[in-house]
C-alpha cells in the first residue's frame, strides 16, 4: 500500500506519520547484486501544509543487506535520513498529482532512498579485500636472477616476434 496523505486531513492540523513500510511497497528494483533489501522501512515523519505545497519532515531507517565488494563477506548496512525534508509543490507546472484528495509520497521516498544507496558497499573502510594467495613463484629473487614464473608468463614468452 503506498504512503498517502489526505489533504483534508491537513486543514486543521498536521499530521505525524509513523510506521514501517514493506519492501514490497517500496517497489525499488534491487538488480545491483551487492545491495538487498530484507527489512522494511521505517519511517517517522510530519507532514504541514504550507500555502501552495507540503513540507514532509523526519526521518527514515532502512537496513540494507550488502556484500562488500573488496572480500565478499556479508554485512549490514544502516541507511539512516535523518532531518529528511522534502518539499512538493501542489500548484504549477512543478504540481505533484492530486487524486482523491491525496498525494503519494512513496516514489518521493523511493528516489531519496535510492540516491543514498552506497556506490561501493564496503564491510569497513580498511577492508583490505580478499587474502590474496600465491599464484606463482616470484619471476625474481633479491639477486635479480629470474625464477621459474607462471605457466601463462612461460608461454608468452616463448613467442617470437619479427622486428
Amino acid at each position: 500500500m503506498p504512503m498517502l496523505v489526505n489533504l483534508r486531513h491537513l486543514q486543521a492540523d498536521n499530521i505525524r506519520l509513523e510506521g514501517e513500510m514493506s519492501v514490497e511497497e517500496l517497489d525499488i528494483d534491487t538488480s545491483d547484486e551487492v545491495i538487498r533489501l530484507a527489512q522494511p522501512l521505517e519511517y517517522d515523519l510530519e507532514i504541514q501544509k504550507l500555502e501552495e505545497g507540503l513540507l514532509i519532515q523526519g526521518s527514515l531507517r532502512l537496513p540494507l543487506q550488502c556484500v562488500c565488494v573488496r572480500c565478499l563477506k556479508s554485512f549490514q548496512h544502516p541507511l539512516v535520513l535523518n532531518a529528511w525534508t522534502l518539499h512538493l509543490p501542489l500548484q504549477g507546472e512543478d504540481a505533484v498529482p492530486v487524486i482523491n484528495d491525496c498525494v503519494d509520497l512513496t516514489p518521493f521516498l523511493r528516489e531519496d532512498i535510492l540516491l543514498e544507496f552506497p556506490q561501493h558497499p564496503l564491510c569497513e573502510p580498511e577492508c583490505r579485500g580478499l587474502p590474496r594467495k600465491n599464484l606463482g613463484k616470484a619471476r625474481n629473487t633479491s639477486s635479480g636472477q629470474p625464477r621459474e614464473g607462471s605457466p601463462a608468463w612461460d608461454e608468452l614468452n616463448k613467442l617470437k616476434f619479427n622486428t
